[in-house]
């Protein structure tokens, strides 16, 4: 694959390949999957319409779920912490970079989600590869949901404990799986997520959290996907299910349905404390921007707020409207628990053509594939916000059309 080179070190000739060549090769072989991907540029703010590539397109592309992400009191919060604060924090927090900002927010998240302390990251996914090598390591077991998130199964790995993967919420399979790492000795995590990004399924999370009890484990559970959306408090599906006080390690992002960027961790004033010391991705990063942190502490409030439940009160019902028209047009749909509605076409190649024939009409749904989804599970992921309008989900329909098979 690709071109050599001689390199001459003495009497010894070692053969090197070309760079370029063998990056040619690489991607030779994603194009013949169908697995080649761009990064689309897109020239407006986030929302139910953008500027994508030039053109104004419906989106439905995005996880911003209650539609914040372009909300004045996000942008009024991130303009007025730059000019108090600046553009940049300068260094990590443990150094100097702690600014009053970060504070505010994690004080307005511990308060939101019910727990004693909260841990800002840069990202979702630098909150979990901080977390779980922090947690756990040789000598201990995680176990890990089938369908967790990439961020979710490298920090298992790179943490260096005995890795097992459950069937998609199979409880029986937990259990089995529970009883097996008891007997090891060492601790146990679970890893799972309340709504699952790709499925939009929820995890049986009353069930599991009586299991991991009964075993003697810990739960790590990703809202990243429920935060706003569910419980009377809109706090996420463990509040949902009552039972957010016996779950060890809440995690969520803060740029889904909360509009702004970044990650962070919830729990006990030990668990917070203790990660401030190990936690990789926390100690050794640059804090994120102060307008970042301002932003997601302003959509905290916008969620806790009348707005925040009209909000959530419309997009639901603009969910029972995309999906009550999908199935009448034989669209097949797994049961609808969340804002994520999956149209699963199998093949990549037919799920980059439905793709491009939306986009050619003005509609922009993007073909999910490997590796985000297994191989021969390709799928076009619909998210709905509460941005958008019932006319918005008719002209989806509408250009969809009815469902023929061949797509």
């Amino acid at each position: 694959m690709g071109s050599a080179v001689g390199i001459i070190r003495g009497p010894r000739v070692t053969m090197a390949f070309s760079f370029e060549d063998e990056m040619a090769g690489e991607l030779a072989g994603i194009d013949s999957a169908n697995l080649r991907r761009a990064v689309r540029e897109m020239g407006s703010p986030q929302g139910p319409r953008v500027r994508l590539e030039g053109r104004e397109v419906l989106n439905f592309s995005a996880n911003d779920y209650l539609g914040l992400a372009n909300h004045p009191a996000l942008k009024e919060a991130a303009t007025a912490a730059i000019g108090k604060f600046g553009a940049g924090a300068g260094a990590a927090r443990l150094i100097s970079g702690s600014q009053s900002p970060h504070h505010e927010l994690e004080n307005a998240l511990a308060m939101f989600k019910g727990t004693e302390a909260a841990l800002t990251f840069s990202s979702g996914y630098a909150s979990a590869l901080g977390t779980i090598p922090a947690l756990v390591g040789q000598g201990d077991v995680v176990v890990l949901d089938k369908l967790v998130h990439a961020s979710l199964v490298d920090a298992a790995k790179l943490s260096g404990a005995k890795l097992r993967v459950c069937k998609h919420n199979d409880l029986a399979d937990l259990a089995r799986l529970l009883e097996w790492a008891a007997g090891r000795g060492g601790r146990t995590l679970v890893v799972a997520e309340s709504v699952y990004s790709m499925d939009g399924d929820l995890a049986p999370l009353l069930n599991l959290v009586e299991l991991k009890e009964q075993h003697g484990a810990w739960l790590m559970l990703d809202e990243a996907h429920a935060t706003g959306l569910y419980g009377e408090g809109r706090r996420g599906v463990a509040e949902e299910f009552g039972v957010a006080h016996r779950v060890e390690v809440q995690m969520g992002t803060l740029g889904k349905a909360l509009g702004a960027s970044g990650g962070y961790i919830c729990g006990s004033n030990e668990l917070i404390d203790l990660l401030r010391h190990r936690a990789r991705s926390f100690v050794f990063s640059t804090a994120p921007m102060p307008a970042q942190a301002a932003a997601a502490r302003a959509g905290i409030e916008v969620v806790e707020s009348a707005e925040g439940e009209e909000r959530r009160t419309r997009l639901w019902s603009l969910v029972d409207q995309l999906k009550n028209g999908l199935i009448a047009r034989g669209w097949k749909l797994p049961v609808v628990q969340s804002a994520i509605l999956p149209l699963r076409l199998g093949a990549e190649a037919d799920a980059v053509v439905l793709s491009e024939r939306l986009l050619e009409a003005g509609v922009f749904v993007p073909a999910i594939r490997y590796p985000t989804v297994a191989r021969g599970e390709a799928r076009l992921r619909i998210t709905v916000s509460a941005a958008h309008s019932a006319d918005d989900i008719k002209k989806l329909l509408e250009t969809l059309g009815e469902e023929k098979g061949d797509a």
